[in-house]
C-alpha cells in the first residue's frame, strides 16, 4: 500500500511510500481489540477524584433529634442516617478505587496494527522526509503542516521528540507529538491525519514489524 510522501520543506515527493502489510495492512474480524485497548488506556489515565462521607464521617448528629416516642413520627437516633439529606452516602465512592486495566502486549500490540491499519485504509496516513521546524516557531509548524494537508486532529510521529520540535507545536490545540515508539491506539484513533517521519516510519516496523504476532 503506497501513501503520499512529502520532503521536509512540504513538498509532494515524486516517490510515495509503501507501507509494511504486516503493520498497516491487518485484517479483523471486528475491532473488539482496538475497543478495548482504547478504554484501557483511558482507564490508567483516570484520577480517583470522589469520595464521599460515610454515616461515622459526617459532622454532627451526637443527639438524638426527638424523643423515641410520643411525637407521631418515626424513631431516628441521628440526623446523619442516609436517608436524612445532608446524611452519610451508602455505598458511595471512598476515593481508593481501582479503576484501572490489564492487557497483554502481545493484545496491545494487534490493537495498535489494527489501528494503523484503519487509519491506513482511510488515506489518513502521510510519510514525510524529516519534520523539521526553524528555530521552534510554532508559526512553521503550522504552516508544514497546512502544505501537507494536514490541518485538524493531527498525530505526529517522529524519531526523537526534541525541545525545538515540541516547542513548535505544544501550541496548536489539535496537534500532538510523540515518540515513534510511544504510539498508542487512542491517539491513533483520536487522529484524523496522522504524520510520520520516515525514520519513525523504520521504528514503528522495526516494534511491530513481527508477522508471527499477527496471527
Amino acid at each position: 500500500m503506497a501513501v503520499p510522501t512529502f520532503t521536509s520543506a512540504g513538498a509532494k515527493s515524486t516517490t510515495a511510500a509503501k507501507l509494511n502489510k504486516d503493520v498497516f495492512g491487518v485484517e479483523s474480524n471486528n475491532h473488539d481489540l482496538v475497543k478495548q485497548a482504547y478504554q484501557t488506556y483511558l482507564a490508567n489515565g483516570r484520577e480517583n477524584l470522589a469520595k464521599t462521607l460515610k454515616r461515622g464521617e459526617v459532622r454532627g448528629g451526637g443527639r438524638k433529634p426527638w424523643k423515641q416516642k410520643g411525637t407521631g413520627r418515626a424513631r431516628f437516633g441521628s440526623i446523619r442516617v442516609p436517608i436524612w439529606r445532608g446524611g452519610g452516602i451508602t455505598f458511595g465512592p471512598l476515593g481508593n478505587e481501582n479503576y484501572s486495566k490489564k492487557m497483554t502486549i502481545k493484545a496491545k500490540r494487534t490493537a495498535l496494527r489494527q489501528a494503523l491499519s484503519i487509519k491506513a485504509k482511510a488515506n489518513s496516513i502521510i510519510v514525510i522526509d524529516d519534520f523539521k521546524v526553524k528555530d521552534g516557531k510554532t508559526s512553521a509548524a503550522a504552516k508544514l503542516l497546512n502544505k501537507i494537508g494536514a490541518n485538524r486532529r493531527v498525530l505526529i510521529a517522529v524519531e526523537n521528540k526534541t525541545e525545538e520540535l515540541d516547542r513548535a507545536t505544544r501550541n496548536l490545540g489539535e496537534v500532538k507529538l510523540v515518540q515513534a515508539k510511544y504510539i498508542n491506539t487512542y491517539d491513533v484513533m483520536n487522529a484524523n491525519r496522522i504524520v510520520i517521519t520516515k525514520k519513525a516510519m523504520d521504528e514503528v516496523n522495526a516494534w511491530l514489524g513481527n508477522a508471527k504476532e499477527t496471527k
